[in-house]
């Protein structure tokens, strides 16, 4: 039992990585951004790449790969910046169809971008995170889960400090109520919405280095279930509330913890996706959002 719960909390805190940028972005504009699992992809690929330019982690050390870490964040974030800029800003208010068509077509063209540049074949990682295990009330924990586990929740927590506690976070706040007032307030919305792509997107980045550096395999298309499960997470938890989707994060692992063993591995993503109907028939707001009132 302690086994399971530790596999699926660890599990659930890549989900929830990658499930706050779905969260934030819609939160802010009512947009569903399917192309972000591809920017975890990309990060994966990046941290790759800065890898191979380093040169070898001598023994794997955490410390360098925390760098390629930082610097994976910076490129995953200018991104998705890009991508706003690029993409979505054109379209803001373009019918809500557009708008999801194009996130489609932009998931499309990251995932067979990087297969040109990276090829088709998946990759080995350069550094591979491995090490002694000991055992806690029954569970076997490595540290270096211990160490991913405790560097995905440092990054939740300093977002919500940001989200909650900042200037910038409270402009966040206030265009996901009111984007028209703001712009008679002054807030410059174009650069809070880039901030948060910025800030989603690095997120993902992070954790698709992480998870890299702990599987030890990546390919193009590694973004495209992970981004369904984010965004699954993001459901579960009540899209638009930062809270909620760590939460909804850790849930879905531990769904998809207990089902493997239940079921078998085959049966993971059926339990978890019916799980989400099921769910959403009972509460369809997830668990911790409420309903909302669009302004016109």
């Amino acid at each position: 039992m302690a086994q399971l719960i530790w596999n699926g909390l660890f599990v659930g805190s890549f989900y929830a990585l990658v499930a706050l940028g779905y969260s934030m972005v819609y939160g802010i504009i009512k947009l569903l951004n399917f192309a972000h699992g591809d920017l975890y992809m990309l990060g994966a690929f990046s941290g790759f790449a800065l890898l191979g330019t380093l040169g070898a982690v001598p023994g794997g050390s955490l410390a360098a790969l925390f760098v390629v870490l930082l610097l994976t964040m910076l490129v995953t974030g200018l991104s998705g910046v890009a991508l706003e800029r690029v993409a979505y800003r054109p379209l803001r208010g373009a019918p809500r169809l557009s708008l999801l068509i194009t996130a489609v077509g932009a998931s499309f063209a990251l995932e067979y971008g990087v297969r040109i540049v990276a090829g088709p074949n998946p990759r080995v990682y350069p550094v591979r995170l491995d090490g002694t295990a000991f055992s806690v009330l029954g569970a076997r924990i490595t540290v270096q889960q211990l160490v991913l586990m405790v560097v995905a929740l440092g990054l939740m927590v300093t977002l919500n400090a940001l989200v909650m506690r900042s200037r910038q976070g409270r402009a966040m706040r206030a265009i996901a109520l009111d984007p028209k007032g703001c712009l008679l307030m002054g807030i410059d919305v174009d650069a809070v919405i880039s901030r948060t792509f910025f800030i989603g997107s690095a997120l993902a980045g992070a954790a698709g280095v992480m998870a890299g550096a702990y599987y030890g395999k990546i390919d193009f298309l590694m973004g495209f279930i992970i981004g369904l499960k984010a965004f699954t997470a993001a459901v579960i938890g009540g899209i638009g509330n930062l809270k909620g989707t760590m939460l909804g994060g850790l849930v879905l692992g531990l769904l998809e913890s207990f089902s493997t063993d239940w079921f078998g591995g085959e049966w993971r993503d059926v339990f978890a996706f019916g799980f989400l109907i099921l769910f959403l028939t009972v509460r369809p707001t997830g668990l911790l959002g409420t309903r909302v009132t669009e302004r016109v």
